[in-house]
């Protein structure tokens, strides 16, 4: 009970260490299994371990492959939520990389990583490739720490994201087809029967998970499930996925969890948010317990094996030689620059599937006798750490080298996906500009994608925007919801991440009748609130440009716009066509070149009795 509590425990501040220095949570977590498994020998007074995860007779955790069932276990539910969080929308523009990135990527370092170790480790071929399967995949949980204090470009990130979560499954399934070789043994007819082996994993995987993602859907549609029941039923089936999939095609539990999580999280499924912030956090809690015990389950021995200049090596060739390869021929023909193409090559950490599935293989291997599968996971811990540290204290950098840093975020967040918000983001799209709307209204947000905008459905009191990696380009804030306080609290808590250019809000009717109580982030004007725009857009649903003579010109027309409740100032557009924000804090504009125009909600301006 002691090890099983300081294991979560442990588990929990070394999340909280992560969150506060801003790195991959797999860093501090391994390290601390380490220290109080393998190393923790060399201090205690018996020399064992503090944490003993298999059952030794006196002391541990997991008696026999009890260990092995709940790492499957823990990595299926992972992978689900992992899956959930696959949007198509997000790869329109970067899908064939996508999948040039896990076909022929995954093929390069499976073929690069293999020869490396067998040359140097003077490794079975069997063995090697076994390795080079399991440093295949890169994973979500260790992609998405280092790239949330990254501005980039929304195709990088995408990119990034994307190959993080499908490879997972990937390396998992390559893995899983080299140890049905190894297992079934040399002679002339194992290749036939690891072939068979490997179709029935993709049949009942893929069959599994996508026919219990439609049931599951089609049940929370017909309310057939309670709301408070809806997150454990959810779980439940997950599992159940998983260990039926696996009875009929072994190993095929973790593509079918994952077919089944890309399904549900593409379909039209209502509190399918909820569901996810419940998976979240479920695996934040199975990350922490998972790493702790697979680090600690190493032995000193393990560690021995690969403290020597061959480990140097190997890293070398995976992260400088084999990564960057794989990145380029996958990248080939695509719209991504070549500084892109550089920092998706640097940037490729391994992560908890190589480590939990390197651990299981690795610790079957042992067992059956086979000669080298002693290397496997201290191998792979070697590359999942290396790869971690190197990435997490060098991609900020490398990105400003290569120049892929975006030094001035201009993409536009706002909060509120109305009818006014809809208008004015399908305005600001026209003109080039990546706008993201947010609202925790679905029906909104339905409407807004079918205008083609770029929107999704979010709880402003949670922390899910902040972790968002698609919005790391957002460099203004607009909230624009109904409420005021709902508006204020936006602003507070996002002005620093998405507005570094600029943060405004709507004013309230408060702020609207007392021009002495103007705020400085204040949206439009000061005589403009939710209710006269949403009335204005109800009656002219059209954002107008005019273009503006001079200083008095910009002046008279504003005049004429706060007499007239049908027409609000929105932007001014330069002659560059970049557009300012007329903040209702502002001062007058006084430069004004030949080209600029105002952007305005509403009515026409009566040309006649616009001013001289």
């Amino acid at each position: 009970m002691l090890e099983l509590a300081g294991i979560i425990i442990l588990g929990i501040i070394a999340q909280w260490v992560a969150w506060r220095l801003k790195l991959p949570a797999i860093l501090p977590l391994i390290l601390i299994g380490l220290l109080v498994g393998p190393i923790s020998t060399l201090y205690t007074d018996d020399g064992s371990k503090i944490i003993e995860p298999i059952w030794d007779g006196t002391k541990g955790l997991f008696p026999g492959d009890g260990l092995y069932y709940f790492v499957s276990l823990a990595i299926s539910i992972i992978l689900f939520e992992g899956g959930l969080t696959l949007k198509r929308s997000e790869i329109a523009t970067v899908g064939p990389v996508i999948t040039k990135l896990i076909t022929l990527g995954s093929i390069v370092t499976f073929f690069g990583g293999g020869l490396a170790a067998h040359y140097f480790f003077d490794l079975s071929w069997q063995i090697s490739f076994l390795f080079a399967a399991l440093i295949i995949v890169t994973g979500p949980t260790v992609i998405t720490p280092i790239l949330r204090n990254i501005p980039l470009k929304k195709d990088v990130s995408a990119v990034l994201k994307w190959e993080g979560i499908l490879i997972d499954p990937i390396g998992a399934l390559v893995a899983v087809l080299v140890f049905e070789f190894i297992s079934v043994g040399e002679g002339t007819g194992y290749t036939l029967t690891a072939l068979i082996e490997f179709g029935k994993i993709i049949l009942f995987g893929t069959t599994f998970g996508f026919t219990f993602a439609h049931a599951l859907g089609f049940a929370i549609k017909k309310n057939w499930i309670p709301h408070y029941l809806m997150n454990v039923v959810s779980l439940s089936v997950v599992l159940l996925v998983f260990v039926e999939s696996d009875i009929f095609a072994h190993e095929s539990g973790l593509l079918a969890v994952v077919v089944m999580g890309m399904v549900m999280g593409n379909m039209n499924l209502p509190n399918i948010k909820e569901l996810l912030y419940f998976k979240e956090s479920l695996s934040v809690l199975l990350i922490s317990i998972l790493f702790i015990l697979l680090a600690a389950n190493i032995n000193v021995a393990d560690l021995e094996l690969v403290a020597n200049w061959n480990s140097v090596l190997l890293f070398a060739v995976v992260v400088f030689i084999v990564r960057p390869l794989g990145v380029l021929l996958s990248t080939q023909g695509s719209g991504l620059k070549w500084n892109e193409k550089l920092f998706v090559g640097w940037v490729g950490p391994r992560g908890i599937v190589a480590a939990g599935i390197a651990s299981l293989f690795g610790s079957k291997l042992i067992a059956r006798g086979e000669p080298g599968a002693e290397y496997i996971t201290p191998l792979v811990f070697m590359i999942v750490l290396g790869t971690v540290l190197l990435n997490a204290t060098t991609a900020r950098l490398f990105a400003k080298v290569v120049g892929v840093f975006l030094t001035k975020s201009e993409g536009i967040l706002i909060i509120g996906a109305s009818k006014v918000s809809r208008l004015i983001g399908d305005y600001l799209k026209k003109n080039n500009r990546h706008v993201v709307l947010i609202d925790n209204n679905q029906n909104n947000i339905d409407k807004a994608k079918k205008l083609g905008l770029e929107a999704m459905t979010a709880n402003i009191y949670s922390d899910s925007l902040t972790d968002n990696i698609e919005l790391n380009d957002m460099g203004y804030l607009m909230a624009m919801t109904g409420n005021s306080e709902i508006n204020k609290f936006a602003i507070g808590k996002f002005k620093k991440q998405f507005g570094e250019n600029g943060a405004f809000r709507l004013v309230d009717s408060d702020e609207m009748n007392d021009p002495d109580n103007n705020p400085e982030e204040g949206l439009f004007s000061h005589t403009d609130d939710y209710i006269k725009l949403t009335d204005a857009a109800r009656k002219y649903a059209t954002i107008n440009e005019i273009d503006i003579k001079d200083k008095e010109h910009y002046e008279g027309l504003i005049e004429i716009a706060k007499a007239d409740n049908n027409i609000i100032p929105l932007f001014i557009k330069d002659e560059q066509n970049d557009l300012i924000i007329i903040s209702s804090f502002s001062k007058e504009f006084n430069d004004f070149k030949e080209g600029s125009k105002l952007v305005y909600l509403g009515k026409v301006f009566d040309v006649e009795n616009e001013p001289a």
